[in-house]
């Protein structure tokens, strides 16, 4: 995963998804709306909203989402995890069409016990 385009304005969050393991340890099934762990050196607090685009692989299109701050890893928490953002979708149709191309390419993958960014 890269990090956020430096130079990007505070509240948008610029992510290209690589591969399927990245974008499976960064997916948030378990969020109503789906989200995205994101990550980044920026201080977010829970509740910000934020906007995002998104690349996932090899689809050259980037998907513009918005979407609100609910997990923060913070920089040295134990257990090594990466510091950044877990940011819920909207409830719009962007985000909707965003989460439903996700899951697509995680089909089977999702409810794996493998380690993510998050839970």
């Amino acid at each position: 995963m890269n990090k956020p385009a430096a130079g990007a304005r505070p509240g948008v969050l610029s992510l290209n998804i690589n591969s399927k393991s990245a974008l499976y340890a960064a997916y948030m099934p378990f969020l109503k709306n789906g989200g995205i762990f994101i990550p980044t050196t920026r201080d977010y607090k829970l509740g910000d909203e934020v906007f995002m685009l998104l690349q996932l692989m090899d689809d050259p299109a980037k998907h513009a989402v918005a979407g609100k701050v609910v997990w923060i890893t913070p920089h040295g928490v134990q257990g090594g995890k990466t510091q950044g953002a877990g940011v819920h979708f909207s409830d719009d149709d962007a985000s909707k069409l965003l989460r439903g191309r996700i899951e697509s390419i995680l089909a089977g993958h999702l409810g794996s016990n493998r380690p993510t960014h998050t839970l």
